[in-house]
């Protein structure tokens, strides 16, 4: 028997034994210690869902110049959108007029936090970080959209086959959307990637011992490169990210190498990148990138002096405040709504019976990059404004669309979908 496999047996395997019943206790632990908080957030992010409508963003935030890039980084800081959901709002905002700055401005900051994650990070990491995380996506999108406009100063229009239809009202009162929005649709999105994060966490936790990384990587400024080149091509979720990054920050790495991770995991990916070359061009998601890297790391940097400045960074205050009933009570709902969540997305794709009153499609498109809700409510919006559209449907997990209507163009319904950033496999 090899002498690596007998140390295994012998060493590794029985400190595995030890640790790995505190998974269960270290998974509870971090759900009970967010869950008022993200439940909070999932209310808030709810009551923006329904009162700030995609619709009214695009009405805001075009036209060109600075004002309309910084209100299009402070717009997208609270609404609850991930880097796939926003492409198809920013790829709207640019159709009524935006520049490329105000449309970058907006890529950047709206990804990287929304107002979930931030009690989320609320939660986990403090007042500090979670006060300075927003400011430094504020600024990031702010940056990244100025230097972007100083290098395109002759930004054209998006040209496409359809027009904006007006925005549906499904007639449900206010509060019964906000509900339905924060406790089903945004769960249904995040919830399989909120339940992931929290078990990285509790195995983080669990079988790395405190400060290991503070010896073996650093904290310093190489330890943030590292979690740069981590989170640049790799897709996190804003929210279900931060209980990684509390459990990064518990293992050694610096606050300010967390929040780099934090920065560039929900606003960068292999997919957002490359669907900003092709609708915004290469100059734009070359700026894009740099945009983020040099402010993520520049954020690393302050919070990191000002956590030094401060003393040790601790929260533990802000849990004593809510007594541990309740958090154990707000971690049960929490764990409901997310099971429902996870569950709904399961489902999403059966088949659909359809009713007395369905229409017949006439065409069915195959489409690549849909990822969330608002992935698919941005696709069954274009395709409903295209001329002889009756009705769209579309299937998020089945990852295809039906369309009914007369006399339309198929030509037309593909523009659409791509020109949100979306690709149309069948012919």
């Amino acid at each position: 028997m090899p002498q690596w496999l007998i140390d295994f047996s012998q060493n590794i395997l029985p400190w595995l034994g030890q640790r790995l019943p505190d998974l269960p206790r270290e998974f509870w632990t971090v759900l009970a210690e967010m869950s008022p908080y993200l439940l909070f957030g999932f209310l808030a992010a709810g009551m923006l869902s329904v009162l700030i409508r995609p619709e009214v963003v695009e009405k805001h935030l075009g036209g060109k110049g600075i004002w309309p890039v910084l209100k299009a980084s402070a717009f997208g800081v609270p609404l609850p959108l991930c880097s796939c959901g926003v492409i198809p709002v920013a790829a709207s905002l640019r159709r009524h007029g935006a520049s490329r700055g105000s449309t970058i401005a907006f890529l950047i900051s709206t990804p990287m936090t929304g107002v979930d994650s931030i009690f989320a990070t609320f939660s986990l990491l403090g007042l500090t970080f979670a006060i300075f995380r927003p400011i430094s996506a504020l600024i990031s999108g702010v940056l990244g959209g100025m230097a972007v406009d100083l290098a395109d100063r002759k930004s054209s229009q998006f040209g496409t086959g359809w027009q904006e239809p007006p925005a549906a009202d499904d007639g449900k009162p206010k509060w019964r959307q906000i509900l339905s929005y924060g406790f089903g649709t945004l769960p249904q999105d995040i919830g399989k990637s909120m339940i992931v994060g929290l078990f990285i966490a509790a195995i983080m936790s669990a079988l790395i011992p405190r400060d290991y990384f503070a010896g073996s990587l650093g904290t310093g400024f190489g330890a943030m490169l590292v979690m740069m080149l981590i989170g640049i091509p790799v897709y996190v979720c804003a929210t279900a990210s931060v209980p990684v990054a509390a459990a990064l920050v518990m293992a050694g790495i610096s606050p300010g190498a967390a929040l780099v991770f934090l920065m560039t995991g929900p606003a960068t990916n292999a997919a957002t990148i490359a669907t900003i070359w092709k609708v915004l061009g290469r100059r734009s998601a070359i700026i894009y990138l740099l945009s983020i890297a040099v402010t993520a790391l520049a954020s690393g940097l302050t919070l990191d002096y000002i956590v030094r400045f401060q003393g040790e960074m601790s929260h533990e205050h802000m849990h004593n405040m809510i007594p541990p009933l309740a958090n154990n009570i707000c971690g049960l709902v929490l764990l409901a709504v997310l099971a429902r969540g996870v569950y709904k997305s399961l489902v999403a794709g059966r088949p659909h019976d359809a009713s007395e009153g369905d229409a017949m499609p006439q065409a069915t498109l195959q489409i690549d990059g849909m990822t969330c809700s608002h992935c698919a409510a941005a696709v069954e919006r274009a395709l409903k404004g295209c001329k002889g559209v009756t009705g769209a449907r579309v299937d998020l997990a089945g990852k295809r669309a039906e369309v009914s209507g007369e006399a339309f163009a198929t030509v037309e319904l593909r523009q659409a979908v791509e020109s949100l950033g979306y690709k149309v496999l069948n012919p």
